[in-house]
């Protein structure tokens, strides 16, 4: 049975403040299935914008959801996350955005392995 999305994304947020980091939600999507996109912001230039994995990707034991970068490159600039953000909160509007401000990078949830 998979986690409620309000459930996640709050447990999202206090994981990533207790490490530290800066964490806000900036959109609030449905409560029991929206879904669930981080925007990493590392303050020098560099930023990501992660998605849920496709489906077909095998979650490991124990791991709720997987994430998966929206972008072919590890890091655009905060700018061209934001664009892509906008393109998927036009396309879903019942999706969930937390923006996560960590200098190196963390996102807190478990990614998919890139493919090659």
């Amino acid at each position: 049975m998979r986690l409620r999305s309000d459930f996640f994304v709050s447990a999202l947020i206090r994981r990533a403040e207790t490490a530290g980091s800066i964490a806000m939600l900036r959109r609030r999507g449905s409560e029991e299935a929206g879904a669930i996109f981080v925007k990493i912001d590392r303050l020098d230039g560099r930023a990501a914008l992660l998605g849920p994995a496709p489906q077909s990707v095998d979650l490991p034991e124990g791991v709720d959801r997987l994430f998966a970068r929206l972008h072919s490159e590890e890091w655009v600039t905060p700018l061209e996350a934001e664009e892509r953000a906008r393109k998927e909160i036009a396309f879903d509007s019942d999706l969930w955005l937390v923006e996560i401000e960590d200098r190196e990078g963390r996102g807190f949830v478990d990614l998919a392995a890139r493919e090659r």
